[in-house]
């Protein structure tokens, strides 16, 4: 095989194939979360009318549908999974552009100015990729920090000291 029919029947179908599953995941992850926006502003909306039985089992019933919704987003990992197949994909799409214009490791001795500006502005874009994988990584990894404090804080927060009764 040579190195078009690879660029063609690899390289450029992985690059489409990731494109194509960060969009599905992109899209999942977005009804998912939309949902259960909705579905969360309804809640206290309908809350001043939970008198009434049916509103009561409404209520309850979109409680458990935003933790199956919830679930099914955690499961199925498609926000993840939306960041990763878009940040494979670029750098697919880094390294390929970095090949053809014989670029970075690519080149076969002094660059030229023209191949230089190509590693610089993939370097840009890359960048741009790894940024939003980043600013991921740091959110995941404050979500259970910030629970920890919390269920800390609530836990060794001092009791209220109760008043007696006055017989």
């Amino acid at each position: 095989m040579n190195i078009d029919n690879y660029m063609k029947e690899r390289v450029d179908e992985q690059i489409r194939w990731y494109e194509e599953k960060a969009q599905e995941a992109q899209k999942y992850y977005r009804v998912l979360k939309t949902a259960e926006i909705i579905l969360a502003v309804l809640i206290p909306l309908m809350a001043g009318y939970a008198t009434h039985r049916f509103i009561a089992f409404l209520i309850g019933l979109f409680g458990a549908a935003i933790v199956i919704i919830e679930m099914m987003s955690r499961l199925n990992k498609y926000h993840e999974n939306w960041m990763q197949y878009r940040l494979t994909g670029e750098t697919l799409r880094y390294q390929k552009n970095l090949f053809l214009t014989g670029s970075g490791p690519y080149s076969n001795g002094a660059e030229t100015m023209e191949n230089v500006f190509v590693k610089n502005v993939e370097g840009i874009l890359t960048s741009d990729s790894s940024q939003l994988n980043m600013v991921k990584t740091v959110k995941e990894e404050a979500a259970p920090a910030a629970s920890a404090i919390e269920e800390t804080t609530s836990a060794s927060a001092p009791e209220e000291p109760k008043e007696e009764a006055e017989a």
